[in-house]
C-alpha cells in the first residue's frame, strides 16, 4: 500500500527541489540584471520571472505528469530520438559542464581570494569538492535527509539573510538602464532567464525529485505527480523571492561598483560594504552550500540515468561521474563557458518545445506529426544560435544575422511557431491514426 507524505516531508521535498535549482549561476546572475536594468529593474525582473522560474516549474510539472525523467517525457519522438535526446542533456548539464562549474565557481569566489587562481589550489580544492559530492551521492536514498532536511533550509537561511539586508540596508542609488535594458528590458530579461539554462536542471531533477519522494515508500501514480508538483510550486516560490531580493541587491549596488563584469564582482562589493569581512566568509561559505547541492543532485540524477542503459551499478556511475567531473574542473571556469555555452544554447530550443507541447497532447490526432516536427525544427534554429555564439561564429552566411529575434538569441522561435501551425493543420486534415502514436 502506497504512504503518504506527512506536511514535513511535503515541504522537505519542495526544499530539496528548491536547493537543486539554486546554483552559483542563480546568485550571481540576477545582481547583474538589476545593476544594469537600473530604473527598468522590474520590467526586466518580469521577462526573467517567465524563463528562470516558469519554465523550470512548468518542466518539473510536465515530468511529475508522465512519472519519470526526460526519456519518458519524449515518448512522442520515439525511443531512439528519446534517449538521444536525454543523453545529451544529461551530458549537458551534468559532468560536461554543469556539474565541473559548481566547483569551479565555488573556488574562485570562496577559496582563490585567499589561495589565488593558481591550477594547484583548484586541483586540491576539487579532490575534497568531489569527495564529498561522491560521498552524499551513493546514498540517492537519504537525499530527502541530507538535501531536505539539513543542506537546503541551511541554504535558505543564508539566502534569506542575503534577501532582508538587500532590502533594509541598500548600498546606494540605482543608475539609469544600460545597452538593451534602455529600450527592451522585458525581452532583455526574458532572454537573459532563458540563458540561466534552468529548464534544462529540470528535465535532469524530475527524476530525482520522483525517486525521493518513492524513498518515503510512496508508490501511487497521483500521489507522486501531486507531491512532485506541490515541490515545483514551493521551489518556484523560493525562487521568485531569492530572485526578486537579488534584483534589488543588484539595482542598489551601482555607486558601489557602477562597472562590475559579472554578479560575483556586486555580491563581493555588497556583502564587504554591509557586513565587513565576515561577510566575505558568509559569501564563501553559501555559495559553497549552493554548488555543492546542485552537484549532488546532478550527480545522482546522471547515475541513475545511465544505470538504465549501460552494465554498470549506480553507485560505480557514480564514483566515475565525480572523478570525470573533477577532471573537466581543472580545466577553468573560463574554457569550460567557451565549450558548453553553443551546446546548451543548441539542444535548450528543442527541450523547451518538448516541455511546452507536453501540454497540449491532448489536442491532437496523432502527438508524433505535432512534437517531431517541431523539435527538429527548433534544433536547426538553436544550432545556428548555438554556431553564431561559439568560435565558429564568422562562418554563418550573413541572412543568419538577419532572422527575426535573431539578436535576442530566440532566432529558433518564429520558425517553431510556424511550423506548429503547419503541423497542427496537417494533424487535423489527416484525421486519427489507425496505430497508436507512441511507436
Amino acid at each position: 500500500m502506497s504512504t503518504r507524505l506527512t506536511n514535513k516531508d511535503i515541504l522537505a521535498l519542495g526544499f530539496m527541489t528548491f536547493a537543486l535549482f539554486v546554483g552559483a549561476g542563480n546568485i550571481i546572475f540576477p545582481p547583474m540584471v538589476g545593476l544594469q536594468a537600473g530604473h527598468e529593474v522590474w520590467w526586466a525582473a518580469a521577462g526573467f520571472m517567465i524563463t528562470a522560474v516558469g519554465l523550470p516549474v512548468m518542466t518539473v510539472i510536465a515530468l511529475a505528469r508522465v512519472g519519470g525523467g526526460v526519456d519518458a517525457l519524449s515518448t512522442p519522438i520515439g525511443r531512439g530520438a528519446g534517449i538521444l535526446l536525454a543523453t545529451v542533456c544529461y551530458l549537458a548539464v551534468g559532468p560536461l559542464f554543469a556539474t565541473p562549474r559548481t566547483a569551479t565557481v565555488s573556488f574562485e569566489v570562496g577559496i582563490a581570494p585567499m589561495t589565488g587562481d593558481g591550477p594547484l589550489p583548484l586541483l586540491i580544492y576539487s579532490v575534497i569538492y568531489f569527495a564529498l559530492v561522491i560521498g552524499i551521492s551513493l546514498y540517492p536514498g537519504r537525499l530527502l535527509d541530507t538535501v531536505g532536511h539539513f543542506l537546503a533550509p541551511l541554504k535558505m537561511v543564508a539566502l534569506g539573510a542575503l534577501g532582508i539586508a538587500a532590502l533594509l540596508w541598500p548600498a546606494g542609488q540605482s543608475m539609469p538602464a544600460v545597452d538593451a535594458y534602455q529600450t527592451v528590458p522585458f525581452s532583455s530579461g526574458f532572454v537573459n532567464g532563458y540563458l540561466t539554462m534552468d529548464t534544462l536542471g529540470a528535465l535532469v531533477f524530475g527524476i530525482v525529485i520522483v525517486n525521493a519522494a518513492r524513498s518515503r515508500g510512496v508508490t501511487d501514480a497521483k500521489l507522486l505527480t501531486r507531491y512532485t508538483v506541490l515541490a515545483g510550486l514551493i521551489a518556484g516560490l523560493g525562487l521568485m523571492l531569492v530572485y526578486l531580493s537579488l534584483f534589488k541587491l543588484g539595482e542598489n549596488s551601482a555607486s558601489l561598483v557602477p562597472n562590475a563584469t559579472n554578479g560575483a564582482v556586486i555580491l563581493h562589493a555588497y556583502v564587504a560594504h554591509t557586513f565587513g569581512s565576515v561577510g566575505s566568509f558568509f559569501l564563501g561559505a553559501l555559495i559553497f552550500i549552493a554548488c555543492m547541492v546542485t552537484a549532488v543532485g546532478l550527480t545522482c540524477a546522471c547515475a541513475e540515468f545511465f544505470a538504465q542503459y549501460l552494465p554498470l551499478s549506480y553507485k560505480t556511475l557514480v564514483f566515475i561521474l565525480g572523478l570525470f567531473s573533477m577532471l573537466v574542473s581543472n580545466l577553468g571556469l573560463s574554457h569550460l563557458i567557451q565549450i558548453s555555452v553553443p551546446v546548451l544554447t543548441a539542444i535548450y530550443p528543442p527541450c523547451i518545445a518538448l516541455v511546452v507541447l507536453s501540454f497540449t497532447l491532448r489536442w491532437w490526432n496523432s502527438t508524433t506529426r505535432i512534437v517531431a516536427p517541431v523539435m527538429v525544427v527548433s534544433l536547426v534554429f538553436g544550432i545556428v544560435d548555438g554556431i553564431k555564439a561559439s568560435a565558429f561564429a564568422d562562418l554563418m552566411p550573413a541572412w543568419t544575422a538577419n532572422l527575426p529575434l535573431a539578436a535576442q538569441g530566440l532566432a529558433w522561435l518564429p520558425p517553431s511557431l510556424l511550423m506548429l501551425v503547419l503541423a497542427g493543420i496537417y494533424d487535423k486534415i489527416s484525421g486519427p491514426r489507425s496505430v497508436t502514436a507512441h511507436q
